[in-house]
């Protein structure tokens, strides 16, 4: 089949489903798309691609069934090759060590039967070890931008097969950061989610107790959509946890605050041009909403390097012991020596660097309660190839920088690009959260993203610029927030409005509501109440303030509210419901009618006047 018509098509799903519905794409056609786009694998970028006669065959189940009915129907993806489909070998970067999995990983599984096709599995640095990409023995995955330049690890075939074009998304791992650098050297984003919120069943572990599955994608409105099929508590996976509900979502388009490392902590290896290209992401972020404000990061780094300078290598060894024990020559020498370290480190290391992470993650948490999210590089600068051969551990602990305290301090993470240097190559920033901040993080990166201008509107590496208009995708979790309409003694600048912020509530918006309350000052006091009387006929727009706070506390909010005052329903100006404070008829007896007024602050001022 001559392909070369289909060759320009962009593989991110809102485009590659758009060409779907409209029926100018069947998933046979993509499925040669995808191996014509393969071609020789002149990156290194695979381990093992299915066979071409097999994604065919898959094709042509897909398209017997609606593409309604499943949300990833013939949308084509990459899988790390530490994560198992089942009867295709898993390697881990390392061929004697492959084993042939029965059974498919609990996430490739969840997006099989969401209808995506597994083209194969990806290069990686040899058992999840390192952030560069050069430690395989399938070669150094190259970057997909200047092949003199390492492509980050250790999901490095992940990235560089969808910043090609080859895929339309992929699955990497994340412990150290290998789902985000590699997302930052290929102008991609990469999803870091919440420990536990993606099982590691069928995954070849590096750190169990810290590992994630992560997600490589063209653009963030892809990752959500992956991650919303990806989602789900695992039964059989000790470390799967549910999702918490998320909260204030900063990605929403409202005021939200943002911590970035004091100037004297950024680190960029003398790279000017990446220092340059993150001042200009702070100002971006400034103006999406974001206030700016500096934050102490030596407690964040301090914890990084626990990871490799702690007892967590020990857990390196013990995923793989038996096989290294038996064959160590088997191994990346570099892996090897990192790796066998571990087997040196005594129970009472761990415990002291248990209690280690525990005054470092004391320290770090004040820090939540100053910013909504942090921003930082993904990495401080881009190496060349040469430059990582030749000082392979010093120059892998670099890109760490700004990456391996996550999942000890167990944040969400989103990486995101963030522009180009002179020469091309690119940059990318990394939003982080605490945990189950990742639907908000997927909204902020989306926010950024449509935020792009010129050249950062590019997908990963390939000509094709971001689809002009996403379709809006349900969020994956609820936020656990209630919006409640106040429209007197707790506005902002009144007495009772600690009430709200002591509970964590944020302003959504000042609006009024809809025509149809009358208003009434009532008697008793203080503090000054007023009374919202909802009407047939005969009401007006009354000011109010929308407040958002965690569902949890909004029990005992509604709890301190006294009669005749209660929560029930406010209708605003747009015809949105949203609970709001009512009163009783009889606590309007004897009230003064203030609904000319408009609002408690005008009736305020005329009285003090």
């Amino acid at each position: 089949m001559n392909t070369s018509a289909l060759s320009p098509v962009s593989l991110d799903i809102e485009t590659l489903q758009q060409a779907y519905r409209s029926a100018r794409l069947t998933p046979s056609q993509v499925v040669e798309r995808v191996c014509e786009a393969i071609g020789d694998d002149a990156h290194h970028a695979w381990v093992h691609r299915i066979a071409p006669d097999q994604l065919r065959q898959r094709a042509r189940e897909l398209e017997q069934l609606d593409p309604a009915s499943l949300p990833l129907w013939g949308v084509p993806f990459a899988i790390k090759d530490n994560i198992d489909l089942a009867g295709v070998p898993t390697t881990a970067g390392c061929p004697a060590f492959a084993y042939t999995p029965e059974r498919s990983a609990f996430v490739v599984q969840r997006l099989l039967d969401a209808g995506a096709i597994a083209v194969g599995k990806t290069n990686l640095d040899q058992f999840a070890t390192g952030l560069n990409g050069t430690r395989s023995p399938y070669g150094a995955c190259l970057n997909a931008f200047d092949r003199r330049h390492v492509s980050g690890g250790s999901s490095s075939g992940s990235a560089v097969a969808v910043a090609l074009g080859q895929v339309s998304f992929s699955l990497g791992t994340d412990t150290a950061g290998s789902g985000r650098v590699p997302a930052a050297f290929n102008h991609l984003v990469g999803l870091k989610p919440t420990c536990g919120l993606l099982s590691t069943r069928g995954v070849v572990p590096a750190c169990r107790s810290l590992d994630t599955v992560s997600i490589f994608a063209l653009t963030a409105a892809d990752a959500q959509q992956v991650y919303a099929q990806a989602l789900g508590q695992d039964a059989e996976d000790g470390y799967s946890r549910p999702a918490q509900p998320h909260g204030f979502d900063f990605g929403s388009g409202r005021p939200w605050t943002v911590g970035i490392p004091r100037p004297g902590q950024l680190e960029f290896f003398g790279d000017t041009a990446y220092a340059t290209l993150f001042a200009d992401a702070v100002e971006r972020a400034r103006a999406l909403g974001a206030h700016i404000v500096d934050v102490d990061f030596e407690p964040f780094f301090k914890t990084a390097r626990l990871l490799y300078q702690g007892p967590w290598v020990a857990e390196r060894y013990q995923a793989i012991r038996d096989f290294i024990d038996r064959q160590p020559d088997a191994v990346f020498p570099v892996t090897r020596e990192i790796t066998l370290g571990g087997a040196k480190l005594l129970a009472a290391d761990a415990f002291a660097a248990q209690y280690r992470l525990r005054e470092l993650q004391a320290r770090c948490e004040p820090v939540w309660r100053q910013v909504d999210v942090l921003l930082t590089p993904t990495a401080g600068t881009l190496p060349t190839l040469e430059q990582m051969w030749a000082e392979p551990v010093a120059r892998n602990s670099d890109l760490g920088l700004y990456t391996n305290f996550m999942n000890l301090l167990d944040l969400a993470a989103i990486a995101l690009p963030a522009g180009f240097r002179p020469d091309g190559l690119p940059f990318g920033v990394t939003f982080a959260a605490p945990a189950h901040q990742d639907q908000p993080l997927l909204n902020l990166g989306r926010r950024w993203q449509a935020s792009a201008e010129g050249a950062q509107t590019r997908l990963g590496a390939t000509a094709h610029r971001l689809p002009a208009k996403v379709h809006t995708t349900l969020p994956a979790v609820p936020s656990g927030q209630v919006q409640v309409a106040v429209c007197g003694a707790h506005l902002q600048g009144q007495p009772l409005h600690h009430q709200l912020t002591t509970r964590g509530a944020r302003l959504v918006e000042r609006t009024t509501t809809a025509a149809c309350y009358r208003f009434y000052a009532l008697a008793g006091g203080p503090p000054q109440r007023p009374g919202l009387v909802r009407v047939d006929r005969g009401g007006a727009a009354i000011e109010v303030e929308v407040w958002e706070l965690p569902a949890s506390a909004f029990g005992s909010f509604v709890a301190g509210i006294p009669a005749p005052l209660g929560i029930g329903r406010t209708v605003l100006a747009d015809g949105r419901s949203v609970a709001g404070f009512i009163c009783e008829p009889a606590g309007v007896v004897g009230a003064t009618d203030i609904t000319a007024y408009g609002g408690w602050r005008a009736w305020l001022q005329s009285q003090a006047a």
